[in-house]
This record gives C-alpha cells, sequence and structure tokens, in this order.
C-alpha cells in the first residue's frame, strides 16, 4: 500500500491541495508492475505516497479478479477505503478502481458502487493523471475508462519500484494468445504483445543502476514471448542480452509452458552465468483428458518426458508449477494420474488452485462438474503428497553451501536473519533462515554464502560460512 503528498498553492479552489495517495495493488506481480507504473505517472505529477488512507485525497484499488477469491478480496478492499471519502475517518476525494475487476465488471461497479469515482481498465492505466485531471476539473464525461487493451510500458514510462531495492518484476509482454478454457485472462488482458528485447535490455539496466540485483521474468505466457516480432526479438536473444548486465545477479524464469520447453530452451538454462537454476512452468494437470479439456497442448506422458529431460540437462534445477484440482470433467482415474505425475515429476514448489467456475470461459459451460466437497477432499490429498515431497527436496540440500540474498531480519525475530536462494522466488517459496552470521556484518541485499545445516518441510536453516 502506498500514498503521495505534495504542499500546493491553496489560494485557488483545487480538489486535491496536498495531492496525497493511498495506493493498494491486489493480485500477481504482473498487475503489481502496473501499479508501479501508474505511480511512476502520479509521481511525476507532484503526488506523495502515504500508507495511511485517512491523509489521502486521492485512494487507487488496483484489483484481481481472476478467481473468485480475487473478486472477494477486491470487493472487500473497495469498500473498506471507500469508508474514508467525505466522512471524519478520512479525506478522500476521488476512490479509483483500476486492473483487471474494472476491465472485466465496469458496468457492475458502476452500478453496484457508486462510491467509486473513476474506474480504469488494463489498457487504460497510463492515462491516471490525465483521467484524475479531468475529474478535478470536472471535465470528466464518463466514470468508466476501459477499451480493448492494446497498451504495454517501456522504459520510457516512469515506474516506482515499490519491492525490495535489490528485486524487480520485468514484465517482458502483456496478454495471452492460448485460450485455456479454464483462464479469463485473454479477455481481460487482451492478445499477446510482446516488447522488444532493446526495450527490455535498457529497463533492466535502468532497474541495475538503482541498486537491482535480482531480476525476476514475467508475463501471461512466457514462452510465447517475441512470437509477435521479428527473428530478432525472441527469448534466447532476451535472456543473451539480460546475461550482459554486470551489476544483476540472478534472472529467474516465470510461466514457462511445458509445450515449449525445447532442447534450446533447456541449453540456456544449463550454460547461462546469470539464469538461475529455476523454472516456474505450469503444467495444470497429468490426465490426457483433463488437459484436453482444458485445451493444453500437450499430453502428460509428455510433459514428465520434458520435465525427465530437463532434469538430466540441468542438475539441481528448482522446479515450480501449478495445479488445478476439481476440473469439470475430472475423474477419480484423473486425479489419480494427477497424483502419480506430481510424484514422479517431484517439484520442489507447487501451487494448488480448487476449480472455480468463471464467467465468460469455456470451462464454465462444461459439464460434470466436480462437487465442492470432492475438489477439498482432492486439493488436500494432493497437498499432503506435495508437503512430503517438498520436505524430501529441502533434505537434499543439508551440507550444500549456497549463495544467498539476504532480505532482513526474520519476520518473526530479530535474533534471526533470512534470505533466499536461487532456488527460492520472492514471496511464494520459502526462505533461508539463518541463526549464525559468524560474526560477519550482514546488509540487506547482500550475497553471502551459507552452509544449510538443517530443513524443515518449506525453508532452510543455515549458518554464515
Amino acid at each position: 500500500m502506498m500514498n503521495i503528498t505534495e504542499t500546493t498553492d491553496t489560494s485557488n479552489e483545487v480538489l486535491f491541495q496536498k495531492k496525497t495517495l493511498h495506493f493498494t495493488s491486489l493480485g500477481c506481480s504482473k498487475n503489481l508492475v502496473d501499479s508501479q507504473v501508474m505511480l511512476g505517472y502520479m509521481g511525476l505529477d507532484g503526488f506523495t505516497i502515504s500508507e495511511d488512507p485517512s491523509e489521502a485525497e486521492v485512494i487507487v484499488v488496483n484489483t484481481c479478479s481472476f478467481i473468485e477469491a480475487a473478486k472477494a478480496e477486491s470487493i472487500e478492499t473497495i469498500l473498506d477505503l471507500a469508508d474514508y471519502k467525505n466522512s471524519d475517518k478520512g479525506s478522500c476525494k476521488a476512490l479509483v478502481v483500476s486492473g483487471c475487476m474494472a476491465q472485466r465488471y465496469a458496468q457492475d461497479l458502476e452500478t453496484d458502487l457508486p462510491e467509486v469515482d473513476l474506474i480504469i481498465g488494463t489498457g487504460e492505466y497510463y492515462k491516471i493523471v490525465k483521467l484524475l485531471k479531468a475529474f478535478e476539473d470536472g471535465r470528466l464525461e464518463a466514470k468508466s475508462h476501459v477499451e480493448i487493451p492494446k497498451f504495454i510500458h517501456t522504459e520510457f514510462d516512469p515506474r516506482l519500484n515499490t519491492s525490495p531495492f535489490y528485486m524487480a518484476w520485468l514484465k517482458v509482454s502483456e496478454g495471452c494468445n492460448r485460450n485455456c478454457t479454464f483462464c479469463i485472462i485473454p479477455t481481460i488482458r487482451g492478445r499477446l504483445r510482446s516488447r522488444s528485447v532493446e526495450s527490455l535490455v535498457a529497463e533492466s539496466k535502468i532497474l541495475a543502476k538503482s541498486g537491482v540485483r535480482e531480476v525476476n521474468v514475467i508475463s501471461q505466457d512466457l514462452s510465447d514471448y517475441g512470437v509477435d516480432l521479428d527473428e530478432n526479438n525472441n527469448l534466447p536473444e532476451l535472456l543473451k542480452g539480460l546475461d550482459t548486465i554486470e551489476e544483476i545477479d540472478w534472472v529467474r524464469l516465470f510461466y514457462f509452458y511445458p509445450d515449449e520447453l525445447t532442447e534450446e530452451v533447456m541449453d540456456i538454462l544449463a550454460n547461462s552465468k546469470k539464469i538461475t537454476k529455476y523454472l516456474d512452468s505450469p503444467v495444470q494437470h497429468f490426465s490426457t483428458n483433463v488437459l484436453k479439456r482444458m485445451n493444453r497442448k500437450i499430453e502428460g506422458e509428455e510433459i514428465l518426458r520434458r520435465i525427465t529431460r530437463l532434469r538430466e540437462k540441468v542438475p539441481g534445477i528448482v522446479l515450480r508449477t501449478s495445479i488445478i484440482v476439481g476440473f469439470p470433467g475430472e475423474t477419480e482415474e484423473d486425479f489419480q494420474k494427477l497424483l502419480d505425475g506430481v510424484e514422479k515429476a517431484r517439484f520442489n514448489h507447487l501451487g494448488i488452485f480448487r476449480y472455480s467456475d468463471e464467467e465468460g470461459t469455456p470451462a464454465f459451460r462444461l459439464k460434470d462438474k466436480v462437487s465442492q466437497e470432492v475438489i477439498d477432499e482432492r486439493f488436500d490429498r494432493l497437498f499432503s503428497v506435495q508437503k512430503e515431497i517438498s520436505r524430501e527436496l529441502n533434505q537434499e540440500f543439508v551440507g550444500q553451501t549456497l549463495e544467498v540474498l539476504i532480505e532482513g531480519e526474520h519476520e518473526e525475530t530479530e535474533l534471526l536473519i533470512q534470505g533466499r536462494h536461487q532456488g527460492q522466488a520472492p514471496d511464494i517459496d520459502g526462505k533461508v533462515i539463518i541463526n549464525d552470521t559468524n560474526d560477519k556484518v550482514l546488509n540487506v541485499g547482500d550475497l553471502v554464502k551459507v552452509e544449510i545445516t538443517e530443513s524443515l518441510d518449506f525453508d532452510l536453516i543455515g549458518r554464515i560460512v
């Protein structure tokens, strides 16, 4: 959450006299990058960030609506922050809703949430300053500003990196061409549109000069990056460019689909200087029957074959994936194939999602829905299997010495330090907990050698060497 403040000339009647902003960004890291661009534009216009919504003249909620739980969180957040409008509780004069929920439900938001003053879609967020000025001057002709998304930011757009100074998210493309039957993202974010390698390397150099050591490469579909551009703009060329940036130590890849996991990609992971031995590859299922209903372009056995080959070519690689349980038509036999696949693939990190109907997706119309009771039961079974796999794989790190990025004091006690090794992504994976600094002074953002002495289900414990 964030806010912005600047004292201005109050001799004229202006709505935003102090230009204070409170900002809440919900959902994924890709949405966070959009938030950071909005903050960049608002900062250039003189707004300053405040953590306290009661102080803010403008409140922005950048929403998520990927699944039902995300929609509920977005609505709850909007209603909570609406309490600061024109009341004893706060001084908010403009409540702005942007992001995926704004794009997907603009008309419903206008009708059901009259407290909202401005609704900005996923392709219009860069216009936030222009729209706020029109609102302030009484020139705003419509509350909703939602078009077919076409915009994607470049290195020339201002961006305030709100992540810890040593890391950043690099969004290389926007939108998606896959049309998985369960996913609303192509509707909300539009067709795939990639940034050029030159643009991405330029932005990464800017981030590196600000102290960023870890770049996390994200998109809706990294494996499709560059297919809409010429032959000089593709993932291998991008990674070659990122490899040349001296100040960057780690480059981590997210959302690379298994059907594009080619020998060339494996070789890049095996031989690059800075690309971490880590890959997020969303497989969603191992039953070919379910994968076909999801409109995925690969069979379960082929996924396993490629994962086996990847582990052969990149020993020690850490793998993350996401799985959906309870997809329409998922039989007990299908679910057993999913369990078998997870046990064979042995992912280090696995995110499990309970299937939920999303209006506007093809899966919404599929028959043979799985009951919520069965979905919950299958979730628990898969979680138990994965917990044991993660515990066993973590145990293999004991005795190894790993390079660890220091993040600061442990969130539960100042007596411990926490960080992450290359196989632990920000926010979603485990930590390395340091209980012996060996009398060395550690600074946030340092890369240090840590001997792992103990493993937990998801975290590791070690000492500085």
